[in-house]
């Protein structure tokens, strides 16, 4: 349903051409979320992630909330009571950790937030560096290529399990193999898989199981467990013996986030010990399910025609929905609609625009207009017949000053134009007065 909803989605028939949903295309808040879920948990493997605890909570319930956080970004993170229990480090505020888990939507609050199986200390990335260096190590050395690995037998007869016989993972082995009805023979190789000598211990049995000569595949692993508890398969004298193994091994160590370098040695790494016995009697289970689909194959085909055919007349009777006189009637209003829009607003938009061209001709008018020049040429006008008034003897004389003129009343300007008992006039700005000189 959901890729169905994907593709109407990407052909654009989730929503109509004027914008709006029709029916049966949209969906709720939780229907899309659960989608997204989907889409998430789906897409994103578990993985380990290092980071700063912040915000740590330790609820009543026995699980632990808390924020993994680095200089560019933060992660919600979950530890649930069981998990927090199988912990050996002491959470507080701002200590650094290396954490493994899976990613989960949490839908009530539409919030992703990584739910943590496995937590250590960054102080053992001791151990994390050992691997590292000694994998980049063997790998130099060509242990780990692809064309050293060899295909498992479809149908063995006879498999070796080199494991702790008392451990829940060669029960689950077992049961597996018994569910799915495999036919074969299982030897049980029994060695210490944790803690000191564990890696000389299966190192010794498969060689052992070499020697035998019966066994046309080995199986090596055990359950899950932290770093240290894991660590005998990361060590080099096993991961030598199960590279250099003349018998396929399948590498079935911890669980799906675990992995360890006799993961790379081996000729195929299951997720884990359960994944191993569904890989082994996959072949067998095969056979079963052919003989059930060739069995059920007309059924299946009666089936798909039925669907086909139902397809065709839902697709039919769709067609004949949106052709009827109604749904015309209503697309005809909904293009009237949007026609009778765009009119107005091309009316308006054109109104507008000739608001605006009348307003700047008048503008270019008024600046053109003889009425403003007339105005503009009288105050000039007015301006220079000031300026003159200002320049004439009558606004000198008012200001002060004096004239003086001869006999013939002309003005006098310099002091060598005047004689002794010169008869002179001295005009003043109210009047004159008769003057001789000495």
């Amino acid at each position: 349903m959901q890729n169905d909803e994907a593709e109407l989605f990407d052909r654009g028939e989730a929503v109509g051409s004027t914008g709006s949903p029709q029916a049966g295309r949209v969906e709720s808040v939780s229907e899309f979320t659960r989608r997204v879920k989907v889409l998430l948990e789906g897409g994103v493997r578990p993985g380990w992630v290092r980071g700063e605890v912040s915000n740590l909570r330790a609820q009543a319930s026995g699980h632990v909330y808390f924020s993994l956080k680095d200089a560019g970004a933060q992660l919600a993170c979950v530890l649930f009571r069981g998990d927090a229990a199988r912990q050996g480090v002491a959470l507080r505020d701002g200590v650094q950790v290396v954490v493994s888990g899976e990613l989960n939507v949490y839908e009530v609050r539409g919030q992703y937030q990584l739910i943590v199986r496995l937590m250590v200390d960054d102080g053992v990335g001791r151990l994390q560096k050992e691997f590292e260096a000694l994998k980049r190590r063997l790998a130099d050395e060509g242990l780990f290529d692809a064309a050293r690995k060899r295909p498992i037998p479809s149908m063995p007869a006879t498999i070796g399990f080199i494991t702790s016989p008392t451990g829940a993972a060669v029960r689950d082995f077992i049961r597996i193999l018994q569910r799915r009805g495999w036919c074969g023979r299982l030897v049980v190789l029994p060695a210490k898989v944790q803690g000191e000598g564990a890696a000389a211990e299966m190192a010794e049995m498969i060689a052992q199981a070499e020697q035998l000569g019966i066994f046309e595949l080995l199986v090596i692993g055990r359950g899950g467990g932290s770093l240290e508890d894991l660590w005998a398969f990361n060590e080099e004298l096993l991961v030598r013996a199960v590279a250099a193994c003349a018998v396929p091994v399948i590498s079935a160590v911890g669980h799906e986030i675990d992995v360890t370098l006799c993961d790379f040695a081996a000729d195929v790494r299951a997720e884990t010990p359960s994944a191993a016995a569904e890989l082994i009697s996959s072949q067998f289970l095969d056979g079963v399910q052919r003989a059930a689909q060739a069995h059920g194959g007309l059924h299946k085909s009666a089936e798909r025609a039925a669907g086909l055919a139902r397809e065709r007349l839902e697709h039919a009777r769709s067609r004949l929905r949106q052709m009827a006189p109604a749904a015309q009637v209503e697309r005809g209003y909904l293009r009237l609609d949007d026609l009778t829009n765009r009119l107005a607003a091309a009316l308006r938009a054109a109104a507008e625009m000739k608001r605006a061209r009348l307003a700047e001709m008048r503008s270019r008018l008024a600046q053109r207009s003889p009425e403003a020049r007339v105005k503009l040429d009288t105050q000039r006008l007015k301006s220079l017949e000031k300026r003159l008034q200002a320049a004439s003897s009558e606004s000198v004389l008012k200001r002060g000053f004096v004239i003086l003129r001869d006999e013939q009343r002309r003005p006098i300007p310099r002091r060598a134009g005047v004689r002794s008992g010169q008869r002179l006039t001295a005009q003043f700005g109210d009047g004159e007065a008769g003057l001789k000189a000495e």
